[in-house]
């Protein structure tokens, strides 16, 4: 249900060079149960740049500090969510960030980042992906992932992107990657999963539901940078041994579309 391309939201953060990972839960379709949690030592690295990559706020600046900056996306809401009215935009006492504010109720509209979510589902040494039924990015290859829906849980929300979008039935075996795009104002966490059955087919929202050897998968046909991004650090991480857990910034250039799966920089590589 990855209808659209948002450019809201805005992320700020610090990471030091160890981060603790926890309260991450592996569950099936139809049960919760609690997986093991693994501490992590990461490392910031920085990988994967793509040296044509420009941008007005200087990536190669941001890499070399760990305090990311808010980026504003320049939209504005005019209208308040609450009664209607019309808004002023202003920064609110006690914060740092112009805001979109009622002249009528004094509701104070804030916008945040939208969480999608995904399985990379392995089966046979080969992976599941879907090819695009909707906009953006119609026609080009995807994991199964969608917005998560309030009242469901992240994992249950890969599961359940997977059924509408392959009617596939997966377990969730364990959390594989957490990108942010900043730019967009999209997380996505994408899970490994397994077939809990061999069946699979396209949902209404896909052409072709297909499992790809490792050394087929259409790289140059992907959807987004966030899949060229996780199937690589999937196929790297297979190479050496096992999958890691990843954390990631890509830094989309402005102005690009979210087919221009190569107009990107990725920072603050944190893995296990």
């Amino acid at each position: 249900m990855h209808r659209s391309i948002q450019f809201v939201g805005s992320y700020s953060g610090f990471f030091s060079n160890s981060l603790k990972l926890h309260s991450f839960i592996s569950i099936s379709a139809l049960s919760r149960t609690p997986h093991s949690y693994q501490q992590f030592r990461a490392s910031s690295i920085r990988s994967e740049s793509n040296p044509d990559v420009t941008s007005p706020s200087s990536s190669s600046s941001a890499s070399k500090s760990p305090n990311f900056k808010s980026t504003d996306s320049g939209r504005k809401i005019n209208f308040c969510q609450l009664c209607g009215g019309p808004t002023k935009h202003e920064i609110p006492d006690d914060e740092g960030k112009e805001r979109a504010i009622c002249t009528l109720c004094g509701k104070i509209s804030y916008e945040n980042p939208k969480m999608v979510v995904g399985c990379l589902i392995e089966q046979d040494n080969k992976i599941l992906l879907c090819k695009r039924k909707i906009q953006p990015s119609y026609g080009l290859w995807t994991l199964p992932a969608g917005y998560m829906e309030l009242g469901e849980s992240a994992s249950e929300g890969a599961i359940r992107e997977t059924w509408e979008e392959a009617r596939a039935k997966v377990k969730v075996i364990s959390p594989f990657a957490q990108l942010d795009i900043p730019l967009i104002g999209h997380t996505y966490l994408i899970f490994l999963a397994k077939l809990m059955t061999p069946h699979f087919s396209p949902g209404p929202e896909s052409l072709e539901c297909r499992l790809f050897a490792l050394d087929d998968i259409p790289y140059e046909s992907l959807s987004f940078s966030s899949m060229l991004i996780t199937l690589k650090l999937y196929i790297e991480d297979i190479k050496v041994g096992k999958p890691k857990f990843h954390y990631g910034l890509i830094n989309k250039r402005p102005g690009t579309g979210p087919s221009e799966i190569h107009a990107y920089t990725f920072d603050y590589h944190l893995r296990t």
